[in-house]
């Protein structure tokens, strides 16, 4: 929990007697990527306005670098994208940078060139941000947020809305910021093929509820093709797929089951030696799917 920059604990939001978030927890590690995933209405948004203050909870704790106390404070260490970034039309992006670094009370102007370096928007000179196209003013807010050199960025759906070349410039933007300048990013998203290759870590949120978090490894660990095992002696099964079976490609989960990643066309066989060597299996399948499978399955339904 050390290395925790947020923490949150039992988070609960009602609106007219109506919960919408519903004993949500989760932790966010220094210099990850973590992705918030789920459907249109999940709840999502609402978690990332109570993070920025906009929302109070109706229950729960929040922690921001390991303390609870003065969140304003260290929300002046975060900045925040919440659905559509504001930006002033009539003003170039330049102008709005400009605009929020008073705002911030940022002192070093030199930092604006940088942003609009990172974000690829330097020689958009006196062009007008009305002008701009979607793909760009997500751009610009995102260099917005990221001006007063926060340590934790927390982004609601910055690909909303972009057409495929827009995605993939945001997604390398992020990139560059976790990877070079060392933010944290707290994302959101309902397209979970773009999350999938970005973030260190998921959680996976339906009707306000946390349906699982899981790293970047697990989560390819679940979706890749694998016979799902159960018996009543898992050690002893693991000692009979290599001595017996010369099976060395698997992965113990959680104490409970085992997944085999190699000799799938064998199932029948498998199955065979085990009981042979008498053991009671328990469950035994053949299972993978892709991430939209997985999510879907998750979430029991299609998002929007």
């Amino acid at each position: 929990m050390g290395n925790s920059v947020i923490t949150i604990k039992g988070l609960c939001k009602s609106y007219r007697k109506q919960e919408v978030l519903h004993d949500f927890s989760l932790t966010v590690e220094r210099g990850h990527i973590c992705g918030l995933i789920g459907p249109n209405g999940a709840g999502k948004t609402t978690m990332m306005k109570i993070l920025a203050g906009m929302f109070f909870p109706s229950r729960g704790e929040l922690e921001f670098f390991g303390s609870s106390d003065n969140l304003d404070d260290s929300r002046a260490r975060m900045s925040f994208m919440i659905e559509q970034p504001i930006i002033a039309g009539s003003m170039t992006a330049r102008e709005n940078l400009q605009y929020i670094r008073y705002l911030r009370g940022y002192p070093d102007e030199q930092r604006i060139d940088e942003v609009l370096e990172l974000v690829g928007l330097s020689g958009t000179g006196k062009k007008r941000a009305n002008k701009f196209s979607l793909g760009m003013k997500q751009r610009l807010g995102i260099a917005m947020a990221l001006l007063p050199k926060p340590e934790i960025m927390v982004l609601d759906e910055p690909v909303n809305g972009l057409d495929p070349e827009g995605i993939v410039e945001v997604r390398q933007l992020i990139k560059r910021m976790q990877e070079e300048w060392g933010v944290t990013v707290l994302i959101s998203s309902h397209l979970l093929s773009e999350l999938s290759e970005l973030c260190t870590d998921f959680s996976i949120i339906n009707r306000g509820n946390l349906i699982e978090n899981l790293s970047h490894e697990e989560l390819l660990i679940k979706c890749r093709g694998h016979i799902t095992l159960r018996t009543d002696d898992i050690n002893k099964t693991a000692a009979i797929l290599e001595d017996k079976l010369s099976i060395h490609d698997y992965k113990v989960m959680h104490g409970e089951e085992i997944h085999i990643f190699e000799k799938l066309q064998d199932i029948a066989y498998i199955s065979k030696t085990l009981t042979d060597n008498g053991l009671v299996i328990t469950k035994l399948n053949e299972e993978g799917q892709n991430l939209e499978d997985y999510y879907l399955e998750k979430v029991g339904g299609r998002c929007e």
